[in-house]
């Protein structure tokens, strides 16, 4: 949940250089190698992109508030429709992926907002300086990896009232997930609740 899972970081044993690595890959590979291969002129604006995506895991967005954002609080003209390149610049080099809007009810994709997940959490931890750690985001973003991992395909879902869970029309098993190490168990209203840890370390949890 701090540095993430790339294999070199896993060798370092002191926090400091798991740091430092982070943030130099992160600068002097992963944004050169954006910018170089796409011939990227406004260098600043898409690390402020990067920094913006990075602040917003786990939180609805699409390229037109985040111009609006640039022009309202820093003056910059950044058009949606180049935000949007950049963001699919990132995307291909595997540093970001997008989830889209699924309407559970109506049964199809709504809306331009999209949520934005880092493929390695340590490397978005590393963009922001360590700071910004909000546990259920982090954890939001390491499930949406694992799913992809395991081969699944993920949205996000909509169902627009409270009790979210309780009110999908459907019979498909539901999960949540916690913070801890909880083995699987189902509850009175046939959910199951297993911990974080449970589910990361065994391949076939969500079989339960």
């Amino acid at each position: 949940m701090i540095y993430g899972g790339l294999p070199q970081v896993a060798q370092f044993s002191v926090e400091r250089q798991k740091a430092e690595y982070l943030k130099n890959i992160f600068t002097n590979v992963y944004i050169k190698d954006v910018v170089e291969r796409n011939k990227i002129q406004n260098v600043d604006e898409i690390g402020t992109l990067v920094d913006i995506l990075a602040s917003a895991i786990g939180a609805l967005t699409n390229p037109t508030k985040i111009s609006n954002t640039f022009k309202s609080e820093r003056g910059i003209n950044y058009s949606n429709k180049t935000i949007s390149n950049h963001i699919d610049y990132l995307a291909e080099a595997f540093l970001i992926s997008k989830a889209g809007r699924y309407d559970i009810k109506g049964r199809k994709y709504v809306g331009a907002n999209l949520k934005y997940y880092f493929s390695d959490v340590g490397l978005r931890n590393a963009r922001l300086n360590f700071r910004q750690q909000e546990p259920a985001h982090i954890m939001e973003n390491i499930v949406y990896n694992e799913l992809l991992v395991r081969g699944y395909n993920v949205d996000v879902g909509i169902v627009d009232v409270f009790n979210s869970l309780r009110n999908i029309p459907d019979s498909f098993k539901k999960i949540v997930i916690v913070n801890g190490t909880k083995k699987p168990w189902r509850n009175d209203e046939g959910f199951v609740i297993m911990g974080m840890k449970y589910f990361l370390l065994n391949v076939d949890s969500l079989e339960f």
